[in-house]
């Protein structure tokens, strides 16, 4: 009888097991009650080339306390270039923006043209250069001539359509501003301000795309209610890291009560 019992608690529990591995599988950890579904997409692994990591880490935290249920995507394409961050000089070799992004992800990420806006309550893309240089164009061809990767415009494209929020830091903010015309974020300063500001720049391309920048500081964030864009200025400031780590958290904050606000009409 004994052994029949353990043999019993022994098969439920090799099945709970099963089904609790299967759904880590799908999603990133997380903790508490999951109350949105949140879509991050990255542009790989790295500030130069990629994803700026502590942005993606920050992000990543402040939806985990939220109690987001969160999903990564990137898109499966060769990036731009591979710059050797020892030196912040290019490298005679590729990388795939997919491969390279499941390092932040813990392997856990999908394709971006997987990614369904009807299953998400909201998606937000951390910066880097990656975000200029895989995920458009703009690092290389500025406003005037900037593409955007067909995915990332498909994705935002739905998500602006459905009305559902979009977060955006750093220099990712240039995505909104080519996409949404008219739409309203905020990179930081227009003006360098010492160096403080080195891309200040920046402001003045998203004017001339048609939208208006919104000058904020480093631990703040502006919503555009119009169109659900959710932006903070991240590493555009040259500053401390808990100022950035700060300031992701009023994003996430903010794109976290969008979606709720929406999934209660």
């Amino acid at each position: 009888m004994a052994r029949t019992l353990y043999s019993i608690r022994k098969t439920l529990f090799s099945k709970h097991t099963n089904i609790v591995s299967s759904v880590l599988q799908c999603h990133f950890h997380s903790s508490g009650i999951m109350s949105s579904k949140v879509a991050v997409v990255l542009s790989g692994c790295g500030v130069y080339d990629g994803t700026e990591v502590h942005e993606a880490s920050a992000t990543l935290v402040h939806l985990s306390r939220g109690g987001a249920e969160v999903s990564m995507f990137a898109p499966d394409v060769d990036q731009m270039h591979v710059i050797d961050h020892t030196k912040g000089e290019p490298m005679d070799t590729k990388r795939n923006v997919l491969v390279e992004s499941a390092r932040i992800a813990r392997g856990k990420i999908d394709a971006l043209s997987n990614l369904d806006s009807s299953k998400f309550d909201a998606v937000i893309l951390p910066g880097g250069f990656g975000a200029a240089k895989n995920l458009c164009t703009f690092a290389v061809d500025g406003a005037g001539g900037m593409k955007v990767e067909k995915d990332v415009q498909r994705v935002i494209a739905d998500f602006h359509k459905e009305s559902k929020p979009i977060g955006l830091c750093c220099i990712a903010p240039v995505l909104a501003a080519k996409l949404v015309p008219g739409c309203e974020v905020t990179v930081g300063s227009d003006q360098e301000e010492g160096g403080r500001w080195p891309y200040a720049g920046t402001a003045g391309a998203i004017d001339s795309m048609g939208s208006k920048h919104i000058k904020k500081n480093v631990t703040d964030f502006h919503v555009d209610e119009k169109n659900k864009i959710v932006t903070t200025p991240a590493f555009m400031c040259e500053t401390g890291l808990h100022e950035i780590f700060d300031g992701i958290g009023k994003m996430v904050e903010n794109v976290l009560s969008l979606a709720n606000t929406k999934s209660k009409i």
